[in-house]
């Protein structure tokens, strides 16, 4: 996915891609991408112009909220913050978002040893808005799962099937898209995200 958008959005956008281990690595990132000084400073506008999306899996999605709390103390605002299957490490709380995201989104499963945060909640509604928390459920493998490892697809089986699905990919995708400009290759946007829950029921992309 985020190589067909690097495609698509060659200038003015940056996407990275980053560990869940890597917080201090793609915080430094995004405070360059801003436009920070030598000593790692953004102005007043700098930060006001900040247009941020974050999104990740498992602990991944635990650092996209760790990552906009870290932002919330520099001052900086997030627009959008999608979680999948968010596990949160020792220590993290993953599950209350900081009022300096705009919107946040929630995708879990509930099946295997390793599933994720069922709901999200804003700190202070009048600031964030949840855009939802989805369940998301598997009747058969996806078929881009047969090419991972067999101990993830026996062991954690709904999480890595909810990792590899292109659908819920998909779903993010939809997500970012009225946040960013308008691509090289040409495309339609109906504004604002729909969301399909299916069934019955490493982060980053900056825009500045």
């Amino acid at each position: 996915m985020i190589q067909d958008l690097r495609q698509q959005y060659p200038k003015d956008v940056y996407f990275g891609l980053f560990e869940n281990r890597k917080l201090a690595e793609a915080y430094n990132t995004i405070l360059k991408q801003l436009g920070s000084n030598v000593d790692g400073r953004l102005s007043a506008d700098e930060k006001r112009r900040a247009h941020i999306l974050l999104f990740g899996h498992s602990w991944g999605a635990s650092a996209v909220v760790a990552m906009s709390r870290k932002l919330e103390r520099a001052g900086i605002p997030v627009t959008l913050t999608v979680q999948i299957d968010s596990v949160a490490k020792p220590f993290q709380n993953d599950w209350l978002i900081p009022p300096n995201v705009l919107q946040a989104v929630n995708f879990y499963q509930t099946h295997g040893l390793i599933h994720g945060r069922r709901q999200i909640v804003p700190a202070d509604p009048a600031q964030t808005t949840i855009l939802g928390n989805f369940r998301w459920e598997y009747k058969g493998e996806p078929a881009e799962c047969r090419g991972f490892s067999w101990r993830g697809r026996l062991l954690s089986k709904g999480h890595t099937e909810i990792e590899c699905d292109r659908k819920i990919w998909m779903q993010v995708e939809t997500l970012l898209r009225p946040h960013l400009p308008n691509p090289v290759a040409t495309q339609t946007n109906s504004g604002e995200p729909h969301l399909r829950p299916s069934g019955n029921d490493g982060y980053g992309a900056q825009h500045r």
